[in-house]
């Protein structure tokens, strides 16, 4: 740098603004169980997450041990139901009748931390030493995972990605071969971590240390530190300086220190704390105006991160109801669902961002692993329904308010949505189950109808009310029994729920493989009014209803 670049650098007016981090959880350290000193005679209990062939893996394990060290007792056990809940039934199995346990695989953004979470459970709070497996992409999730858990030692092994559609000779490569992290034996690994540990790193536990601001500097300089500490969508931002953020916080009765609520970017990475303060700072870095913040708050109090970890790469859906549509100037009509309006476009990058800051990042690879990512990530879907042009009560009626409340509805999912024109007067019938059937079948659908389709429902259907047309889409949903529980989505998620009793998921699974059976729930459908009716252009998108909130609380 030359010297007149210097010296025009160093008389640069400096600015203060407002650090957009939330607040850690706090961690309360954690002790591993002693080591075993010898595995001859003892039995190791394989736990199945039952997530994607996971079990495949682990019978390769039991394999090796079969082969190698045959005075090991392995036992495979599948957990009791999906792999994010707790099941201390099999802890206690475990525990009374093992000396160690396996668990794994970890190999998608929310399995990955579950197993963590199952190991360290094994490990503090049953005495059982364990060993967590995982595939290699999730390496900084589990560590991070291990982190908030308090054990940030946790022991883990890897094999590489994916596991799942493997073949087991190639699975039996994956066990005889090495970690892709360490470069190790997997199996050395597997047997050290039981009997020794393999001494990972402890990191301290986190602290609540975020700072209210950051150290003055150029402007210049800011917002190069905001995209290099992840604090954008990568796009230009408004600086929260202090004048801002103040002009956001005015705009709200409550008080800044307050605590909205808490948010993480999946289960089992730690519950982040924030303030009103902290989510008007990511108002202004969305270029909010201060009148929509109560909108803004209302979504923040909705405790749903609109920057889900998930590796299905989803987003978010955001739908306002209510007099704070037009006090604000949303757009219900033409474009409500493009970049056409400035209330429906920074309120809904404004949840984005207070999202990824509030609960501790979203970066790829550590708090993020959607594979492919999702470009509706980037304003939410965020509209205003329009009530006025339609044929049914409006959906927060549906949820419980008052047509006269003020109210946003965060929806997820938004990775599947199919599209159409109107409904044909012969076959309409057919031609909307052939829609639902391109729904996932792990995501209910919720029809976004433009007012000219959603009065063809009324007059084709007879659906006189929203509650008669979403019966009807529930009945005709359905697919032959035996397919259905083939899908992998279903595999994953809901045949656990069924073989562990849950209701409706338990009948659904005594059905014939022929039987025509119901793909969702009747409760979990939905229908949303939306657009300026210059076509009856309409679409279904996969989006699971999740929470609404009163924008009226937070004025």
């Amino acid at each position: 740098m030359d010297d007149i670049s210097a010296q025009a650098l160093a008389g640069a007016k400096k600015t203060v603004v407002h650090n957009p981090v939330g607040y850690p959880p706090k961690i309360a350290k954690k002790q591993a169980a002693p080591r075993l000193d010898g595995l001859d005679g003892k039995t190791i209990y394989l736990v199945d997450c039952r997530f994607d062939d996971s079990i495949e893996l682990l019978k390769q394990v039991q394999a090796w041990f079969a082969q190698h060290m045959p005075g090991v007792t392995t036992r495979i056990v599948s957990l009791s139901h999906y792999y994010g809940t707790d099941d201390p039934k099999t802890w206690e199995e475990i525990k009374a009748n093992g000396h160690a346990a396996i668990v794994g695989v970890g190999h998608c953004s929310t399995c990955a931390p579950a197993v963590a979470t199952h190991a360290i459970t094994l490990e503090t709070r049953y005495g059982v030493p364990t060993v967590a497996m995982h595939t290699d992409k999730f390496d900084r999730v589990v560590r991070s995972t291990a982190r908030v858990g308090g054990l940030p030692g946790l022991d883990c092994v890897y094999v590489p990605q994916p596991v799942m559609g493997k073949t087991a000779e190639e699975l039996r490569a994956y066990v005889n071969g090495a970690d892709p992290v360490s470069g190790r034996p997997v199996m050395r690994e597997v047997v050290e971590a039981l009997t020794k540990g393999l001494g990972a790193a402890a990191d301290a536990p986190n602290d609540r240390s975020t700072p209210r601001l950051c150290d003055a500097d150029t402007e210049e300089n800011l917002h190069e530190m905001f995209l290099r500490n992840h604090w954008t969508d990568m796009l230009p931002i408004v600086l929260p300086t202090e004048a801002r953020v103040a002009a956001m916080l005015a705009a709200t009765s409550r008080k800044p220190d307050e605590i909205v609520g808490k948010m993480q970017p999946t289960h089992n990475r730690g519950l982040w704390e924030y303030t009103v303060e902290k989510v008007a700072v990511n108002a202004v870095m969305a270029g909010a105006k201060p009148a929509y913040f109560p909108v803004i708050l209302a979504l923040a109090a909705s405790c749903v991160s609109a920057r889900g970890s998930t590796s299905s790469s989803a987003a978010a859906m955001v739908v306002v109801n209510g007099p704070v549509r037009e006090e604000i100037g949303m757009n219900c009509g033409i474009g409500a669902m493009g970049p056409y309006n400035h209330a429906n476009a920074t309120i809904g990058r404004a949840f984005g961002l207070l999202s990824q800051n509030l609960q501790g990042g979203s970066v790829p690879g550590d708090t993020f692993m959607g594979s492919q990512g999702n470009n509706l990530v980037y304003n939410s879907v965020t509209f205003a329904e329009n009530e006025e042009r339609n044929p049914w009560e409006p959906l927060h009626v549906r949820k419980g308010f008052k047509p006269t409340d003020s109210v946003v509805s965060v929806f997820y999912g938004c990775r599947s949505n199919s599209f159409c024109l109107g409904l044909r007067k012969e076959y309409w019938r057919e031609h909307v189950r052939d829609m639902l059937l391109g729904v996932e079948p792990n995501t209910a659908p919720c029809l976004l109808l433009d007012p000219i389709t959603a009065r063809q429902f009324v007059e084709r259907g007879g659906f006189k009310e929203s509650k008669d047309l979403i019966h009807w889409l529930w009945d005709t949903a359905r697919m032959p029994a035996g397919r259905y529980w083939d899908l992998q989505l279903v595999q994953n998620y809901i045949y656990p729920r069924a073989t562990f009793g849950e209701e409706p998921f338990a009948t659904k699974l005594k059905a014939g493989k022929d039987e025509l059976i119901p793909i969702w729930q009747e409760g979990d459908i939905n229908v949303v009014v939306v657009g300026g009716e210059t076509n009856g252009y309409w679409s279904m998108m996969g989006a699971t209803y999740r929470k609404s909130v009163s924008v009226d609380e937070w004025r």
